[in-house]
């Protein structure tokens, strides 16, 4: 029988003074990761520190920068009127993970935590270049996304940490986003997923950003392809250019749920319609 304690503290200073006092105790939040890993022995925490009832940990609030609050459950992160209007592409993200059960429980700072390479909402932030405030104590720091990620299963998270925040700069006017994603099965992990983000004038391929998940150690932005695709004309040789440059752009592993060949393929695939998608152009 697995035994720990659990603690569910109404603040940050609470739930901060529960981990110095209780060694190796972890905090936890959806759990949708975390108990899967208890449950196969792989962890073995002394106590589990819930952070669900630390309110100012929840809710998406607007201003100068849009602020996830990274409690924030997919479920209410799909529904929300503010990132509807202003970042579909988290929508999209977050309707591909998991269940519906899965995405009342889980969180999208949970999500992130587990520095899994294919964490779904990781693509769509790393093209929106969000940044994650952390905090321990009285101090909090702002780490870019693309720098949060160390490795599979390592951030830069330090073990006292709270990730409390996850911000986004707005998108200027006339760029778009999309998330595409490919698993064996609709609820599966990702073998590959793409988030794009353009700004188009005429013809033009003004800025690109491209970030791809489940393909490298961590989930990555292809600079050189968004530099490649950056001041070029638009046409249907330059896509499929950028189709073979996506593929060559990965560092894929072989798994039981892909091949590195396979893997390469499909994100090529992937970063080629989800350009198609963004011109306007038939995907095929």
């Amino acid at each position: 029988m697995i035994s720990y304690d659990y603690h569910q503290p109404q603040s940050l200073k609470e739930a901060f003074q529960l981990k110095n006092s209780i060694p190796e105790s972890l905090y936890v939040a959806g759990g949708t990761d975390l108990m899967v890993r208890i449950k196969s022995r792989e962890l073995h925490p002394p106590a589990l520190i819930s952070l669900r009832s630390i309110q100012n940990l929840f809710g998406v609030k607007n201003g100068n920068l849009i602020r996830i609050g990274a409690m924030t459950i997919l479920s209410d992160l799909i529904n929300d009127p503010i990132l509807n209007q202003n970042f579909p592409i988290l929508i999209e993200s977050a309707k591909s993970l998991g269940s519906v059960q899965i995405r009342n429980v889980a969180t999208i700072g949970g999500n992130l935590c587990n520095g899994s390479p294919a964490a779904d909402m990781a693509p769509s932030l790393l093209v929106l270049e969000a940044k994650i405030r952390l905090q321990k104590g009285k101090k909090s720091r702002d780490v870019l996304i693309d720098e949060f990620f160390k490795g599979p299963g390592e951030t830069s998270l330090d073990c006292d940490e709270i990730v409390t925040d996850i911000l986004l700069p707005p998108l200027e006017q006339d760029t778009k986003t999309i998330f595409l994603k490919k698993g064996r099965v609709k609820m599966d992990l990702a073998i590959a997923s793409v988030a794009a983000f353009l700004k188009i004038e005429g013809n033009t391929c003004c800025a690109a950003r491209i970030a791809a998940g489940s393909v490298a150690p961590v989930p990555m932005r292809l600079s050189q392809l968004e530099s490649f695709l950056t001041g070029a004309t638009l046409s249907p040789k330059l896509l499929s250019e950028a189709q073979q440059f996506a593929s060559k752009s990965v560092s894929p592993i072989t798994d039981v749920r892909a091949t590195e060949e396979h893997r390469r393929h499909i994100v090529g695939i992937l970063v080629k319609r989800a350009l198609e998608k963004l011109v306007g152009w038939n995907s095929g």
